[in-house]
């Protein structure tokens, strides 16, 4: 999304994740374990779609960028974060070094927070929901990193999912709305926006879209990556509206990119080709609907 849609995107913040494009001509576990030679065709992708079917990836210098990786995550392996930093500065040169954050904390594959939330697993558990308070505020140093100075985050322990924050902040919508039969292509009927009390009254907000990780769905794990993760307690005192569209489970068998036939049982994003060749550029259906939505917000209708 940041790659494709650089014109508009101010950074980005990525958490166990490889580089753009990594799975378009091989399996997508490559894309996930050690020592997977991924970044070449990452960087040559890139070159060639900019700047007709991606953005011009001359958006991206000044951007911010922060990187996260566990040192003891088994499933998204450190060598494929590497290659992801070394796409945006070393040898794509895409992003200016200075403005690029790699941050290696000692955890499992999991969203790193400060705090503790029912049903989270301690910071050593790699298993669902993948949310662990590991005395690191993974979302707090996303936003600032992007956003610069905020506001400190809200000390409030009150759940999104309490009466008054579910009715006035937490707003469930319709994804169908910006893509017919949004289950054909990976995405679940409903998703969610948390808007603070101080963005409802026509204040200048900013937006920040939030990426579940595969396996974090809402119908996966509940509501327990947008109640737990920590993005609206920072949302709440410093302006800023979440989006958190949400993917579902697809048991069907897709034909990929690179020829191989895979199902998307996860609900991960579509970083693979399960949905259109295209899936990596505007057009594809994940991203384009995903912009549709941003236009929504940004245009006050």
């Amino acid at each position: 999304m940041h790659v494709a849609f650089s014109s508009f995107i101010k950074g980005a913040g990525i958490v166990a994740g490889g580089p753009y494009n990594c799975a378009s001509d091989k399996i997508y576990i490559d894309c996930m374990y050690e020592n997977s030679p991924i970044l070449t065709n990452s960087i040559n992708t890139t070159l060639n779609l900019s700047p007709t079917e991606i953005d011009d990836i001359d958006n991206m210098k000044n951007q911010k960028i922060y990187i996260i990786s566990g040192s003891k995550d088994t499933i998204v392996g450190r060598s494929v974060v590497d290659q992801l930093y070394s796409y945006y500065v070393i040898c794509g040169r895409f992003v200016d070094k200075e403005n690029v954050v790699y941050k290696k904390i000692d955890s499992v594959h999991t969203f790193p927070t400060d705090f503790d939330s029912p049903n989270n697993n301690p910071c050593g558990s790699a298993a669902m929901p993948f949310i662990s308070n590991c005395d690191f505020d993974g979302a707090g140093a996303i936003l600032k990193h992007i956003y610069g100075d905020l506001k400190p985050k809200t000390t409030s322990n009150e759940s999104l999912s309490s009466e008054k924050n579910e009715t006035s902040r937490l707003i469930q919508f319709k994804q169908s709305e910006f893509l017919s039969s949004p289950r054909k292509y990976g995405l679940d009927t409903n998703g969610y926006i948390y808007v603070p009390e101080s963005c409802q009254g026509g204040s200048a907000c900013r937006l920040h879209i939030v990426f579940h990780g595969c396996a974090q769905s809402n119908a996966n794990i509940q509501m327990k990556f947008v109640q737990n993760t920590g993005y609206d307690k920072w949302a709440e005192t410093n302006n800023l509206i979440i989006l958190f569209p949400q993917t579902y489970p697809d048991s069907a068998m897709h034909l990929t990119p690179a020829s191989y036939m895979s199902s998307n049982g996860n609900a991960c994003w579509d970083f693979v080709g399960w949905y259109g060749d295209d899936f990596q550029s505007k057009s594809g259906k994940q991203l384009s609907t995903i912009y549709k939505m941003i236009e929504r917000i940004t245009s006050g209708a």
